[in-house]
């Protein structure tokens, strides 16, 4: 599906771990807006069922795929001990709700060749890409296959890369976005990025021809009206849409983006071991020093995760959020983008 042919401003963003369930990305559609499910912590069959459904429905949407980090596949000595030294780390939090903690996992995100063979049997309008770039060949294939294909950048020089490996379009993704970093080049990564959203469409509109989607605190209309005066044909949004009634995020994180003891947002690898914005609680203060390691890390602190939430604690809890989290609404998917469109 050509860009082009996308006739909304509100895309709304693929957020793993349970919040973009085919029943939010059709409210979403029903909204006006286009959603987009996310492969991410999923089985390939889960997320073949999740496109039937989709699909039953009658909506239009996008899958979205991590990319593997052969690095983090493949770590030195010196990385798999500090993982290690991070596991030894987290004794007190998995004591405190009476868990075990898994032994050091090293895996590519549950099988990304067998996802991709999903979306070259099954092909879905888009599919897009986060943390690193498929390779031409996966890219020629989809595309061969009927998919429009998004790579996500945070950065002129991972634009220009995406550019070469032939995508259709970018997400750009700025620094105040809520969730992971989709950034995979060491400068990215390090920082240095433009003030606002809108400034680093500006960039990366000067760079490459491409259609551009703009990520990072779009948390109202106006916001949404200058990514698209500097150069973006949609706006993609997470944390406008957390706490909606369709959303199925936990309710614990809903109610943590509503109260005002949360007064900051930081990014930590402290539960995923990649960098993720998130509310900052106990468990992001404890854990500064949390090295890189995804999704080796994620898998360490998922049954830590899972406790704090059966027992309603936000403190141990991954709490995503941009920049913009005080404007998320509650109530229907179709208000929250409603009040984006303006």
């Amino acid at each position: 599906m050509p860009l082009a042919e996308i006739d909304t401003r509100i895309i709304a963003a693929p957020m793993a771990g349970g919040t973009s369930t085919p029943g939010f990305v059709t409210a979403v559609h029903r909204a006006g807006g286009l959603g987009f499910l996310a492969a991410g912590y999923k089985s390939a069959g889960a997320v073949s069922a999740e496109i039937r459904s989709c699909r039953d429905a009658g909506i239009r949407f996008g899958v979205n795929v991590f990319v593997p980090d052969p690095a983090q596949l493949n770590p030195s000595p010196d990385a798999v001990a500090r993982l290690e030294k991070y596991r030894s780390s987290l004794g007190q939090d998995a004591a405190r709700y009476d868990v075990t903690l898994p032994p050091l996992v090293l895996d590519d995100d549950d099988a990304w060749q067998a996802k991709i063979d999903v979306l070259l049997q099954d092909p879905v309008e888009l599919v897009s890409f986060a943390f690193g770039l498929p390779d031409s060949p996966v890219v020629q294939a989809l595309r061969k296959a009927g998919s429009a294909v998004l790579a996500t950048v945070t950065s002129r020089a991972e634009a220009e890369l995406a550019a070469e490996r032939g995508v259709d379009g970018l997400v750009v993704q700025h620094s105040s976005a809520g969730a992971h970093s989709g950034a995979f080049l060491p400068a990215a990564k390090q920082g240095g990025m433009p003030a606002s959203t809108a400034d680093l469409i500006r960039e990366v509109r000067a760079a490459v021809d491409l259609p551009l989607i703009a990520a990072g605190a779009v948390s109202d209309a106006a916001t949404v009206r200058a990514v698209i005066d500097a150069g973006a044909v949609a706006a993609q949004v997470g944390t406008a849409l957390l706490r909606t009634d369709e959303s199925g995020a936990r309710q614990l994180h809903k109610e943590a983006l509503g109260d005002e003891r949360f007064t900051d947002t930081v990014p930590t690898r402290a539960f995923t071991g990649r960098y993720a914005r998130a509310l900052v609680n106990e468990f992001v203060r404890d854990h500064g020093d949390a090295p890189e390691g995804y999704p080796a890390i994620h898998h360490l602190t998922a049954p830590i995760r899972a406790a704090a939430a059966a027992a309603g604690d936000r403190e141990r809890l991954n709490l995503w959020a941009g920049k913009g989290w005080r404007s998320a609404r509650t109530g229907p998917v179709t208000d929250a983008i409603g009040a984006l469109l303006g």
